[in-house]
């Protein structure tokens, strides 16, 4: 068991007490990805389902889910919407800015993760009164970027340059990006942007890596550059480049390195945000909430084989190891 994960099932119990769901009907509910269709078992959605089963309810049977996905073709998003409002869902489950951002002004409620700054861009009025349709849990993105660089920077002390991979066609990633850059001065560091909009853009990417090799890489993680992971830690590995990504599942899947909100307390906790609109609570009266659970997790193999020592700093804060 991870660290996190007694803390996080306390967390739970407190938090989510058993919940009479059901009101004798079944609750048609929309789940939106701008990436990959959503299954029950993925990072994100799989906490969901699992807080919603500890919630009482059971897919199925007392709820629905209506899924949509756009793989990519983020034009489709609103048409998407339109479709889960025809449905009558009563709530829509997504992430990320561009399929939140789609759900802006629907005729209901979204209840939205990793959306960045959604203040500063525009989807809510405020953390403590969103007011609208939206309400959700925050990613933290300008209070976590700093700490991400500094851990690079404590996995590979040598590091200079950095290249950072992300998602130009999406506003979140973009601040998460700019926010990166601004941060790496104080550790006197060279930023390299290289944005990408679709998956053929990260070979020119691999390309501009090779003509000049950077000290180590930064993913910022949303759904085009997360469906993409196993191209950016092969190229990674082959050029002996340490990165630093946002979520653990990628460090599961031979990333170097990842801090970030835990996801199994956001699934959870989007699961409560839910459970209190099918009661009758309007999203735009409740806060937008703040992770309280961190995940640093390091692979040890992918450090052995980027020929780099893990600092005992690092394995003594870690939250999960994989060798």
């Amino acid at each position: 068991m991870k660290r996190r994960e007694f803390l996080g099932a306390a967390a739970t119990l407190f938090l989510f007490p058993g919940s009479a769901s059901t009101q004798g009907k079944v609750r048609r509910v929309g789940y939106l990805s701008a990436g990959a269709p959503i299954t029950d078992d993925s990072p994100t959605s799989g906490p969901v389902i699992s807080g919603l089963k500890r919630l009482g309810w059971i897919e199925g049977s007392t709820i629905l889910f209506e899924r949509r996905a756009a793989n990519q073709e983020l034009s489709r998003l609103p048409s998407l919407v339109s479709e889960l409002v025809a449905e009558r869902v009563e709530a829509i489950l997504t992430s990320g800015f561009p399929a939140v951002a789609a759900c802006k002004g629907a005729s209901v409620p979204a209840i939205a993760s990793g959306a960045g700054d959604v203040v500063a861009l525009g989807l809510v009025d405020s953390f403590r009164h969103p007011g609208g349709n939206i309400t959700g849990i925050s990613d933290l993105a300008g209070e976590l970027a700093p700490k991400r660089l500094s851990l690079l920077k404590e996995m590979a002390p040598s590091m200079r340059k950095v290249t950072l991979l992300w998602n130009g066609e999406d506003r979140a990633m973009g601040q998460r990006y700019q926010l990166s850059a601004a941060s790496a001065s104080s550790l006197d560091l060279t930023v390299r942007s290289l944005p990408v909009r679709e998956p053929h853009d990260f070979d020119i990417a691999f390309s501009n890596m090779e003509r000049d090799p950077p000290d180590a890489g930064f993913m910022v993680v949303d759904g085009l550059t997360g469906s993409n992971r196993e191209r950016v830690i092969q190229f990674a590995a082959a050029h002996r480049i340490p990165f630093m990504y946002e979520g653990d599942f990628i460090v599961r899947d031979g990333g170097l390195l990842s801090y970030g909100p835990d996801l199994a307390e956001v699934g959870e906790r989007q699961a409560s945000l839910l459970d209190k609109i099918l009661h009758g609570a309007n999203a735009g009266d409740l806060p937008f909430e703040r992770p309280t659970l961190f995940t640093l997790a390091v692979n040890v193999k992918t450090a052995k084989a980027l020929g780099l020592v893990i600092p005992p700093t690092i394995l003594a804060r870690a939250d999960e190891v994989v060798e």
